[in-house]
């Protein structure tokens, strides 16, 4: 039946985990203990256009459609505060992050129809693929779902993190919701497979536990990968 996934509460949100029988709960745990929380770590941070030639430099390729919060969602994780963004990205948009463990380095590619063809030819250069779905965009998870499944459907071991964003506006999916909206359950069973529901609140504020929970995953998964 494809992948079999776990799912478990986490800080209000929840969490899918790919490998067989590894349970969500465990998985976690075993992450949270080899990393130390980033909140408390120094982080300096770039934010810049990038061009294609430096693009596959990247380590963390972050996808979804147009409108999906990327942008917000990656300068929250910078930050450690909201900062919301209401442009879509015309282009690219690399951020860099300092850990004590490691350089998260993320690139974030327009979901606007003329720049979805360039998603596969970065794919191929980057250690983890976040992907950001909209969770209030009922009408075009499916157009989501058939974009995330062309990407990975040659690779089939690259982790993937699916952050089902804006779980605060009002008549967006739940975890379980998105999880069967996207056929997470199809995608092959040797991935690493990962889905937290994010939002971005007020600007200023700090940042939900869920998404402090999704840069740790992160950092944790990129430093496996290399």
């Amino acid at each position: 039946m494809g992948t079999r996934l776990r799912l478990a509460a986490l800080g209000g949100t929840a969490l899918a985990v790919a490998g067989g029988a590894v349970v969500a709960a465990w998985a976690w745990a075993r992450l949270r203990r080899r990393a130390a929380p980033l909140a408390a770590r120094p982080a300096a941070v770039v934010v810049a256009a990038a061009d294609q030639g430096r693009g596959h430099s990247k380590q963390i390729l972050v996808l979804g459609l147009d409108g999906a919060g990327k942008t917000s969602v990656l300068h929250s994780l910078a930050t450690n505060h909201v900062k919301r963004s209401v442009a879509p990205t015309e282009g690219f948009n690399a951020i860099c992050i300092n850990t004590e463990e490691s350089q998260l380095e993320f690139l974030e590619i327009g979901g606007g129809e003329s720049l979805r063809s360039y998603w596969k030819m970065y794919l191929p250069k980057v250690l983890l693929l976040v992907y950001v779905v909209d969770s209030a965009d009922h009408a075009r998870l499916p157009m989501a779902k058939q974009l995330l499944h062309q990407l990975i459907q040659n690779n089939s071991t690259l982790p993937v993190v699916v952050l089902a964003n804006k779980q605060d506006l009002e008549g967006a999916y739940c975890i379980t919701d998105i999880h069967d909206a996207l056929a997470l359950s199809d995608i092959g069973d040797e991935r690493k497979m990962f889905l937290i529901g994010t939002h971005v609140a007020e600007d200023g504020s700090e940042i939900s536990s869920s998404m402090k929970d999704a840069k740790e995953l992160i950092a944790q998964l990129v430093l496996e990968s290399q």
